[in-house]
């Protein structure tokens, strides 16, 4: 039995700019392909935005292919949260598939609402310290060549909570 997992988590600023891209195994040696697709992601949330009013969940931003689902959050501050699910997964200890009586399959659309509101309070909490400066992540016209790592998020605890939220997340999950 296997059960949906997470691909990839990515922070995206207000200006479209990448602050942070997770990824997990198998797809740790796969960056260009899901920064393409966070960046395909970023099309729809600008759509949904002209459209109507957007809700802070967007829910499901595309289905890619059989296997990977993009989602979306965007913050009351234009930062957008991405979640790129693997919707077949890993397998699941026996434990698990037998307290639920049911097979998991890919086939439920997942309700990643925890997901979004404990990577909302990490960030907040990042943005909360003194020593992050939120504007040094803002790309500017005057910085002729600027590296892409000069403008991600660099802080320890932030990445580790992020690594954290995708790595514990299944299913059905309420708290995180």
């Amino acid at each position: 039995m296997s059960g949906p997992k997470i691909a990839c988590i990515g922070i995206i600023g207000k200006a479209d700019n990448p602050l942070h891209i997770s990824l997990f195994p198998p797809y740790l040696n796969s960056t260009v392909e899901f920064s393409f697709l966070l960046n395909s992601c970023l099309d729809i949330f600008e759509i949904r935005q002209k459209q109507t009013s957007v809700d802070q969940d967007l829910g499901l931003l595309h289905a890619v292919d059989e296997k990977l689902a993009a989602y979306g959050w965007l913050t009351t501050t234009g930062v957008k949260l991405l979640v790129i699910i693997d919707l077949i997964g890993q397998p699941v200890p026996n434990s698990m598939g037998k307290q639920k009586g049911s097979p998991r399959t890919g086939s439920k659309d997942p309700d990643l609402k925890p997901v979004f509101r404990a990577l909302q309070t990490a960030y907040i909490r990042l943005l909360q310290n003194p020593f992050y400066s939120p504007d040094d992540h803002v790309p500017t016209i005057k910085a002729a060549a600027p590296t892409s790592n000069s403008l991600q998020i660099t802080d320890h605890e932030f990445i580790a909570e992020v690594r954290n939220i995708g790595e514990t997340w299944v299913l059905d999950a309420t708290i995180l």
